[in-house]
């Protein structure tokens, strides 16, 4: 939580030491309020997008190709991460980069809010871009606003960033969802533009508040950097014209020329990346380990991501289809359901830092290798519970809508056993040489977990169906006792690393 240090305990110079945000530099608030305000409006857009695609009234699609759609739309946003961090270290700075992004954001949700099925890709796609930008480069402001990495308000300032996070998240679905499925789908999304707007507008008359630096590009493009980089950025750009001109005009386009590509993409990146570091012949011996056990971590997590993620689209579309979203007899709207997780986790993150903190003083602290495994095994256990409210709705009856709730919760403490201490493992066992772009690394995780559900959408699977359910509940499980038996092999791997 906050720190209580007070304006004559910090170091002097630090940015923002004259007023302080819950004892915290003051950029902190600017920081807080616009990823608060961007949260606000993905998870909003993100909470009504699969049910867009699949109604009536929205663009009509099948369950499967509203799946694939939603899948690749979430592979995009992390696998941009790793180009939007290199604008604000090449090109922009963190502080241009964010205010661009967040405007090519809001451009987005409007694109969205306009009644077209044409403008309707355009705007996902300007919403992904602009993502891209803004996650890679805000967290890194935030950092920039304390002394160093050894500054005692640092992981406290990063707990009240991550406070914002949520908050966003959770206010989206109630209030941008409501008014998309109960007045008009595209109000609920240029409501959205709305909330970016707001945190684009405080964003830049917040912005004297951050640290200096935040507006120096770290490592400038030297001019024929930048010539071979336009160079280069032109010519796909006109290959991909020329070869969809082709196939427009030929009468063969459809939505899979598209989704293909972008999904293949999702999972062969990944691999490449992570190919390119371990093949990288400067690497030394403990860094070649590390990156060994990295690998396993990464695996792992993909898995993990390929099924919670689809708690915004087949469950979802579940909720939509075959659910009683009631309770108490008081009815309410699909989206939510997308409020639950962020509850959840503003309740239960300082109980599993508590308990974290508890077992370490005992000498009992899982170590990251088992933290991991029953993350797996918690988000597989969830889709084995799945398997009844599907049941239920095979017998013709409607689900419950605590089943639902209770998936979604055993789902969060899943993620908050795996997802900070992955943040955590990936900037502690990263080399020398890519401390950067490992988290863009970690990432791809999610990439090439959401990527492989787009896939597998494409292929005609039916994802809300009880033997697909139940293959992918037994992977999770099955991935999480596998490595929790080679946890000794791995932990070797790690090397000094806990």
């Amino acid at each position: 939580m906050a720190s209580s240090l007070t304006k004559d305990s910090v170091t002097p110079g630090t940015p923002g030491t004259e007023k302080t945000f819950f004892g915290h530099p003051r950029g902190l608030a600017t920081l807080f309020m616009t990823e608060m305000w961007e949260r606000f409006s993905y998870y909003g857009m993100r909470a009504l997008l699969p049910l867009y695609l699949v109604a009536p009234g929205g663009l009509g699609l099948g369950a499967g190709t509203a799946t694939a759609i939603y899948s690749v739309y979430l592979s995009l946003v992390y696998l941009l991460t790793m180009p939007g961090g290199w604008f604000g270290d090449r090109v922009w700075g963190p502080r241009k980069t964010v205010a661009i992004a967040g405007g090519v954001i809001m451009l987005g949700h409007l694109t969205l809010a306009l009644p077209s099925s044409g403008t309707f890709y355009a705007g996902l796609g300007l919403v992904a871009i602009g993502s891209g930008l803004l996650k890679a480069n805000i967290s890194t402001m935030v950092g920039q606003l304390y002394d160093g990495p050894d500054d005692p308000r640092r992981d406290g300032g990063f707990t009240v960033f991550y406070m914002g996070i949520n908050l966003g998240a959770f206010a989206a679905p109630l209030t941008i969802g409501t008014i998309g499925e109960n007045v008009n789908w595209h109000l609920g999304f240029a409501l959205a533009a709305v909330g970016m707007g707001l945190g684009v507008l405080q964003f830049l008359i917040g912005s004297r508040h951050l640290a200096p630096h935040s507006s120096a590009v770290p490592k400038p493009l030297s001019v024929e950097e930048k010539t071979s980089t336009l160079r280069k950025a032109a010519f796909w750009a006109a290959l991909a014209v020329v070869f969809y001109a082709i196939v427009g005009f030929s009468g063969h386009y459809t939505l899979n020329w598209i989704l293909v590509p972008l999904t293949l993409l999702g999972v062969i990146i990944p691999v490449l990346v992570l190919t390119n570091i371990k093949r990288d012949k400067s690497l030394d011996r403990a860094e070649q380990s590390k990156m060994s056990a990295y690998i396993w971590f990464f695996v792992a997590a993909a898995v993990f991501w390929m099924i919670y993620d689809q708690g915004g689209s087949t469950l979802s579309l579940f909720a939509d289809s075959s659910a009683d979203n009631s309770v108490f007899g008081w009815s309410f709207p699909v989206s939510w359901y997308q409020s639950v997780n962020p509850v959840i986790i503003m309740a239960l993150a300082p109980v599993f830092a508590t308990v974290w903190l508890a077992l370490n003083r005992r000498g009992k602290e899982p170590s990251t290798v088992v933290k991991f495994c029953g993350g797996l095994v918690l988000v597989g256990a969830s889709f084995f519970l799945f398997l009844a409210p599907l049941g239920i709705a095979e017998g013709g009856h409607k689900a419950a809508a605590m089943w639902l709730v209770a998936i979604y919760f055993v789902q969060t403490c899943g993620e908050l056993m795996l997802s900070p201490v992955g943040l955590s493992v990936t900037t502690k066992m990263a080399p020398v040489k890519y401390a950067s772009q490992m988290m863009g690394v970690w990432f791809l995780a999610v990439t090439a977990g959401d990527a492989t559900t787009g896939l597998l959408s494409i292929a005609g699977v039916d994802l809300n169906k009880t033997g697909i359910v139940a293959a992918e509940a037994t992977l999770a499980v099955v991935a999480g006792v596998a490595i929790w038996m080679y946890r000794k092999r791995v932990k070797e791997l790690m090397g000094d690393v806990r």
